[in-house]
């Protein structure tokens, strides 16, 4: 965090957006630890199990353009507050389905399908907020601590949400973090705005110091879709993060049912063993923001965005490669919860290269390379237990650990400091 002659109104703004972030995971988590009790009341099978998991993915990447673009067109406080009213009444709606129905399956999908619609205008928007409001030399550590409430959000609610199941039913745990995210929205709405400039408690030095710091961005520029697309940063990007999402996604969609199916922990225990890969990418996404920062300071942004990249993602590979052939459940926990904190070394720098190509449309840009990381996600929702049918839980740990490596290598081609133009 920066002096206090620089002002302190930008990191309260990341303060929400860490906030928020939590309370987005708490309720796209959810489902994965609720994930037995439910496929219990709808009659559902693994694979139709990860069709619903796919369903909100399919959603979420979809509308990541397109909440980018919104972000960039109406601003990022209007459009997040919109989304957060959003995805809570779609949590709640989870929860409400008659388990009887004829038809159940179709709704659980549709349902989640429009949970990922809402869901999927947050990180574009806390993108084009951080475009405007973070000097370009300290966009590492903001972002480090925004996904660092992905990890904060996905630690609590394993443990959280088994308490309110086992006490009070599985439909509770998604009224009760529909209720939450209700409040948090309301707060953001208030305490946000999308310039510097429109804030009330932002300071002339304040003001000075984030102007000086984005200065030669491009302010109100509309990036065209086909050139933005033909980018060879933003393609580089895209592909590196589709490799990302595929592997992040196993520890947020099956990672719970991984230990209590094939590691035969019991439901309580396993609570608690799967915080440790959220409580790692907790801890490391702001260590790799601040490692972004203090490279990019010292050996310019490609070297700064790039080098931890690179070296996050090939770890990723080694310990999701390791992990499940690790006998003791206790201990592959942490090989891999291991393989997840190498992950968010590697996220800061994403969203920060992104927020320096974009400038004035880094919701845009972010939006489209978010995209391909959930795509990545849905795929993983679905093939990491048909693979696991087909060849072993080994199989689909080796996979992910593959994409890894391409991920990391597709990092060679970004350039960071040539920021797009119309």
């Amino acid at each position: 965090m920066q002096q206090t002659s620089q002002g302190y109104v930008r990191w309260v703004l990341v303060a929400w957006m860490f906030v928020l972030s939590a309370i987005a995971y708490l309720d796209r988590v959810n489902i994965s630890i609720a994930g037995g009790s439910l496929a219990e009341s709808f009659h559902l099978s693994n694979v139709q199990l990860g069709g619903v998991f796919s369903a909100f993915l399919i959603g979420y990447a979809i509308f990541q353009v397109p909440g980018g673009r919104l972000a960039d067109r109406w601003g990022a406080r209007a459009v997040l507050t919109i989304g957060v009213v959003w995805w809570c009444v779609f949590t709640a709606l989870t929860a409400s389905i008659p388990s009887g129905i004829s038809g159940g399956l179709a709704a659980l999908i549709a349902v989640r399908f429009l949970l990922g619609v809402g869901e999927a205008v947050i990180y574009p928007s806390t993108n084009r907020m951080i475009a405007s409001w973070i000097p370009i030399s300290e966009r590492g550590i903001p972002n480090g601590e925004i996904f660092a409430g992905v990890g904060s959000g996905a630690a609590v609610t394993p443990p959280l949400i088994t308490w309110i199941m086992i006490t009070y039913g599985w439909r509770v745990s998604f009224w009760f973090s529909a209720g939450i995210g209700a409040v948090a929205g309301l707060v953001w709405f208030v305490v946000a705005r999308n310039t510097p400039d429109e804030h009330p408690r932002v300071s002339r030095s304040e003001a000075a110091y984030i102007a000086e710091g984005i200065a030669g961005q491009p302010k109100k520029t509309s990036i065209p879709w086909k050139r933005m697309l033909s980018d060879r940063n933003v393609l580089a990007l895209t592909t590196s993060y589709f490799c990302y999402g595929y592997s992040a996604y196993i520890f947020l969609s099956w990672f719970f049912l991984y230990l209590v199916q094939v590691r035969g922990v019991n439901l309580r225990p396993s609570a608690y063993y799967s915080m440790a890969p959220f409580l790692a990418l907790a801890i490391a996404a702001p260590a790799g923001g601040v490692v972004c920062d203090q490279m990019t300071r010292r050996f310019g942004q490609r070297a700064g965005r790039s080098s931890i990249a690179i070296v996050g993602m090939l770890l990723a590979a080694i310990f999701l490669a390791i992990g499940p052939q690790v006998a003791s459940p206790r201990l592959a926990t942490i090989v891999l919860a291991g393989g997840a904190g190498s992950l968010y070394l590697a996220q800061s720098s994403f969203w920060a290269a992104t927020a320096d190509i974009g400038g004035a449309s880094a919701g845009s840009v972010s939006g489209v390379m978010n995209m391909g990381s959930q795509i990545g996600g849905a795929l993983t929702a679905s093939l990491t237990p048909a693979i696991a049918v087909a060849a072993g839980w080994t199989a689909s740990f080796i996979v992910a650990a593959a994409l890894c490596v391409l991920g990391g290598a597709a990092w060679l081609l970004v350039r960071p400091e040539r920021t797009l133009t119309a």
